[in-house]
């Protein structure tokens, strides 16, 4: 049995179809903080448009009777203008009525049009800024990433279908009021026959949303595998290895498989949805022209005018129309409201509150400190255990060990991207958990391995490393220069405006170690930075560049305190410390003479790799 239904039946609790309701006033508020103004206009046109149809009908009645009057006075040869002046007043009445409820109508649209471009925008900033709450570890949880998924997708149009659906059951509840002053003194028995008629498609309909809501929720991920799919093959960074690998017919297949399961299950709702709403339908439609001989009996046997026959008529089929529109509505703002369950749950998530202040340290000039510490992944995975160091201002650091012992999580707790399970780091003897976190990252200046390829021109690519100096042409040139990227950037046909890049138009490609050093570069845009990180900064790079680069890096680094993590010993041998790590562990820390010395792993290490030189 597929999951969706199993939670159906776990979910069917009594109360629950009116708890979900719970977040139509959230709505309500989003759209008034929105648009006041618009707002209030949708709730004048509803107004409008929802009693001015019981007055045309009402005039309507007015109308035929009168003509019928008329006709009678015709025979006894009346004055004809005098006879049809009051009809013609009417008739135009009901024109002018008419064109009103049209003007209503698209106000209506106009004014939903409007606020649904400006509420969709809302929405989305705050699903972003919530997204830039979230802590790294919460990024990389699966269920947090599909909350993320399910409230994007349906978030940004749902508030305003439930506000606009909201204002249609205000609009049908007036209408079916003023419809039912009139249809009362016809009998009270038809308010009966009109609710009997349209309350089975509601609970079938109603029951089918929770459904199709509880089906959207069960494939959440299936379908962001299938958009991981979709970007594989058709993403320039990706096609190259998919071609050459010949994986197209593969992903393909995989892709077309989750289809298929997902389309089966979104089938057999659909048929079953239909199939019910078809036969109670069918139940309304019955009770309507159980109504329609009603009143036409009642006209035949006298109780009832021709007029009256045909107001009545009228009122029967709007009234229907409008409790099925209204009872439409309530089960489309219960729908609306399981979707955006998604999306208030997602913007509750908890996230850890900042509460560092410091922008300097107890004790300037002490340097970083890893005391003791640990660092767990979700789940109980070891990555660090029982690290400590000591790195005084100006000193560098070199990190060896092999892939996954731990290097990169380091760097990431002391950029405070994730937080140790024990122990503590501190900078100038304040723990980082005190410090304010935009201070603490105004002094490091990091590249990554896996740095992000922004396609944005070439100054911005170095700009995002400095958000304060972002548009500084100055800077930017600055920091090219020691990174050596300005020879090649001067040779770009815009230079440093130049768009980077396949997605947008006139974007130029660069080479891997191109890229890195547009990377490295943006690092050193933080000039009042006194701590820089890199993370194998010359992967992509020949050895030449490698050399230029690194003696670049000790010549600006001088009065800084440097951390180097490389597999290339060649680059790590002159630092003042180098430690070495396994599977989270420090085993080995000194001087590259001192630890060539102790012929340990480390010495093991740079003699297989100086090997392969001779």
């Amino acid at each position: 049995m597929p999951p969706f239904r199993i939670k159906h039946r776990l979910a069917a609790a009594p109360g629950d179809f009116f708890n979900v309701f719970r977040y139509t006033h959230r709505a309500l508020l989003l759209v008034w903080q929105t648009s006041r103004l618009m707002m209030l206009g949708l709730a004048l046109a509803t107004l409008v448009a929802g009693v001015l149809p019981a007055v045309a009908a009402w005039v309507g009645q007015l109308i035929v009777d009168g003509v019928v009057a008329a006709t009678r006075h015709q025979s006894i040869a009346t004055d004809t203008l005098e006879i049809l002046s009051p009809v013609l007043w009417l008739v135009t009445l009901e024109g002018g009525i008419i064109v009103v409820i049209a003007l209503a109508q698209r106000l209506l649209e106009a004014q939903q049009s409007l606020l649904r471009a400006r509420l969709g925008q809302r929405v989305n900033m705050m699903i972003l800024d919530k997204a830039g709450q979230l802590s790294l570890p919460q990024f990389e949880d699966s269920e947090i990433y599909d909350q993320l998924t399910r409230a994007r997708r349906e978030a940004s149009t749902r508030p305003l279908s439930l506000v606009n659906r909201t204002f249609t059951l205000l609009q049908n509840l007036i209408s079916l009021a003023s419809f039912a002053v009139l249809l009362v003194q016809f009998s009270p028995w038809a308010l009966g026959i009109i609710a009997f008629g349209a309350l089975p498609v509601f609970f079938s309909e109603a029951r089918f949303s929770g459904e199709a809501f509880r089906l959207f929720r069960w494939r959440s991920p299936q379908m962001r595998e299938q958009r991981y799919l979709e970007t594989l093959l058709a993403r320039e960074d990706s096609i190259r290895e998919v071609k050459l690998f010949g994986l197209e017919p593969l992903l393909r297949e995989r892709y077309r498989a989750i289809f298929e399961r997902l389309y089966d299950e979104e089938r057999r709702l659909t048929l079953r949805r239909t199939m019910w709403g078809f036969l109670l339908g069918l139940l309304g439609t019955l009770t309507f022209y159980a109504a329609y001989g009603w009143v036409v009996l009642e006209t035949i046997i006298g109780t009832l005018t021709l007029g009256q026959m045909t107001m009545y008529l009228m009122v029967f089929k709007q009234s229907q129309s409008a409790l099925s529109a209204g009872l439409g509505a309530i089960s489309g703002m219960y729908e609306d409201n399981l979707y955006l369950s998604n999306l208030y749950e997602f913007l509750e998530l908890p996230v850890d509150a900042e509460y560092g202040t410091l922008t300097e340290g107890a004790t300037p000039g002490d340097g970083l400190r890893f005391e003791h510490v640990h660092f767990d992944y979700p789940g109980g995975t070891t990555a660090l255990h029982d690290i400590s160091l000591h790195l005084r201002p100006g000193e560098s650091l070199a990190l060896v060990g092999e892939n996954g012992s731990g290097k990169t999580t380091l760097i990431k707790l002391l950029t405070r991207l994730y937080q140790p399970s024990r122990g503590r780091i501190l900078l100038d003897g304040s723990d980082l958990r005190d410090w304010n976190v935009v201070a603490l990252r105004r002094r490091i200046g990091v590249i990554f391995q896996d740095f992000v390829r922004y396609q944005f021109p070439v100054g911005e690519n170095l700009g995002v490393g400095n958000i304060d100096a972002f548009d500084d042409e100055q800077r930017w040139r600055d920091a090219a220069h020691r990174g050596l990227a300005d020879g090649f950037i001067e040779r770009l046909p815009q230079g440093y405006h130049t768009q980077l890049g396949r997605w947008f138009k006139n974007g130029q490609e660069l080479s891997g170690g191109q890229w890195q050093r547009i990377a490295l570069s943006r690092a050193w845009m933080r000039e009042n930075a006194d701590i820089l990180v890199l993370d194998e900064p010359t992967a992509a790079m020949d050895a030449a560049a490698e050399a230029a680069v690194f003696e670049r890096f000790r010549l600006y680094s001088r009065d800084k305190t440097a951390i180097v993590i490389s597999h290339r010993f060649s680059t790590v041998r002159s630092a003042d410390v180098i430690v070495v790590m396994e599977h989270g562990h420090v085993i080995e820390r000194g001087s590259h003479d001192e630890l060539m010395a102790a012929c340990g792993r480390y010495a093991e290490f740079f003699e297989l790799q100086a090997a392969g030189y001779r």
